[in-house]
């Protein structure tokens, strides 16, 4: 599940957003595989989180991500 951020605090903001899915993980025990930012420019970043399938309905519903792909 991906988070997009754009402008000159971007990678802040990401950085930011991945701390919150983290924490929001541990705190409701849901298990994550990686979770982390990726910086394209210094005016656009990305905030991600990986899951499991069976777990991608729940993370879906509950942080309503920007977009996502299907890793396999």
């Amino acid at each position: 599940m991906i988070w997009d951020f754009r402008g000159p605090e971007a990678v802040q903001i990401a950085e930011h957003h991945a701390t919150h899915l983290r924490e929001f993980s541990e705190k409701e025990k849901l298990p994550y595989l990686e979770a982390g930012i990726q910086k394209v420019n210094e005016m656009f970043c990305t905030a991600y989180i990986v899951v499991s399938e069976d777990q991608m309905i729940t993370f879906r519903d509950a942080l309503v991500p920007h977009r996502a792909e299907v890793a396999r």
